[in-house]
């Protein structure tokens, strides 16, 4: 995808700055602008079916299961599409090199769109039997096809024509798409689940959102086209190298410094599916929380993630990225030691909790992606940048709420905090890698 994927650090090439300076329409503020629209209208159609996983699916698809296994089975689901991000990229990035970047982009979002469209009319066990499973996979599949097509290269764009000194604040804007994201989403869900009757909504309310899923995708992709297919960044695009190479190339080429990119924000990507998917989960199924209010407290919580995130920027810019990663990587490790308990004690721990927890991804995810991409040599590195963001993705948060739950079920919420471990104890190991080649 890279729906949420943040732009490579790199330098500007001595040809792209002469390039720039005789085009000179490449403004950073506009391409921020369809960053921001494009990031957040994706991760908008990533959350709405994340909180269905865990409020509709369970019981409209598995209803003769048990709560816990219908939710484990809905997460089994999920997890399913991460394994097809990078087959999306592989298919979509090969659409580009025939058609064009604005073809491909068309095309991944027509799919997103209607597979997203589609969800909203996902018949029921009762209507179909085990084939409501099977459409859902389908479509789940379809989808993260789709993610794994839209990655449109102006984040990179974007970080090329950063001031040097604030590389760190252009990172973030693409990761802002986020948390705004989930605040549409969750305030969304939290309006139908208030304002309709439990049986209304499990028949038909939750399907609206999916259906604003697909009216947003549609704004995003004219706001997205009008920059890519633009003749100035055409050629911006041109200059700078930033064109989709052959996919299995750039892995012989990339590999190494993929593998790195991959395993480098491991923490940030893991910690997302901890406070965002995992926790909503936990407290449906093993507290008296109602979902409409745990809704508004990962609302609230994500607007403390959008300061936190801006913070990461203005902080990145004078300790730099690889600093931050390493210190929230710290943090998020002992955070993962104590706080998982708090969602068992009640409003306050429950909002703590939240809170404490965007604050730390906000900080992190800020810098998460693209931390290696300035390795990636010009000519691969819009390739490379897609695959290491939707494989990082695919290991750092695609099972993120099946493993938690499944452990924690088991075991207690506290040993959710194990994944959150590893995922820290990973990062530090890979950026401490990555701070040696650079050294070599």
């Amino acid at each position: 995808m890279s729906a949420e994927s943040a732009a490579p650090s790199a330098v500007l090439p001595s040809g792209a700055a002469r390039s720039s300076a005789q085009h000179g329409g490449v403004n950073p503020a506009d391409l921020a602008t369809g960053v921001i629209i494009g990031r957040t209208s994706e991760y908008f159609d990533f959350f709405v079916y994340a909180i269905a996983s865990v409020l509709v699916f369970p019981k409209w698809v598995f209803p003769h299961a048990t709560p816990l296994n219908g939710t484990l089975y809905s997460f089994a689901i999920f997890a399913l599409g991460f394994l097809f991000r990078p087959v999306g990229d592989a298919i979509f990035l090969t659409v580009e090199r025939a058609f064009g970047r604005g073809v491909k982009l068309t095309a991944a979002l027509f799919l997103m769109g209607a597979c997203t469209v589609s969800l909203g009319f996902l018949p029921g066990y009762a209507q179909v039997g085990w084939v409501s499973a099977l459409i859902l996979s389908i479509l789940r599949i379809g989808q993260c096809m789709a993610f794994g097509g839209v990655w449109d290269g102006l984040p990179s764009l974007l970080a090329i024509h950063a001031p040097e000194k604030q590389r760190g604040w252009y990172a973030m804007i693409p990761q802002l798409g986020a948390p705004l994201g989930l605040i549409v989403a969750s305030g969304l869900f939290a309006y139908f689940i208030s304002y309709l009757t439990p049986q209304d909504f499990y028949d038909w309310g939750w399907r609206y959102p999916f259906f604003v899923a697909f009216a947003i995708n549609v704004v995003a992709l004219f706001a997205r086209l009008r920059i890519v297919v633009a003749p100035e960044y055409r050629e911006q695009f041109e200059a700078l190298e930033l064109q989709a190479a052959p996919v299995m190339e750039t892995i012989e080429a990339e590999g190494r410094n993929i593998i790195i990119g991959v395993f480098a924000p491991l923490a940030s990507f893991a910690m997302f599916h901890m406070v965002t998917v995992f926790p909503l989960s936990w407290v449906m199924l093993f507290t008296k929380q109602t979902a409409e209010k745990f809704l508004i407290i990962e609302l609230i919580a994500a607007i403390f993630g959008v300061f936190a995130m801006i913070a990461s920027g203005l902080i990145a810019n004078r300790i730099g990225r690889t600093r931050v990663l390493s210190i929230t990587a710290a943090a998020i490790a002992a955070f993962s030691g104590f706080a998982p308990q708090l969602l068992n004690t009640g409003d306050v721990g429950e909002t703590a909790y939240m809170i404490i927890g965007f604050i730390l991804l906000g900080l992190s995810f800020g810098q998460a992606s693209g931390t290696v991409a300035s390795n990636f040599s010009h000519i691969y590195r819009y390739t490379a940048s897609a695959l290491t963001s939707d494989l990082a993705w695919l290991f750092g948060a695609g099972f993120a709420p099946f493993v938690a739950l499944a452990v924690s079920s088991r075991f207690g919420v506290m040993a959710s905090g194990g994944y959150l471990l590893s995922g820290a104890i990973v990062t530090v190991l890979a950026l401490a890698i990555n701070r040696q080649i650079e050294e070599d």
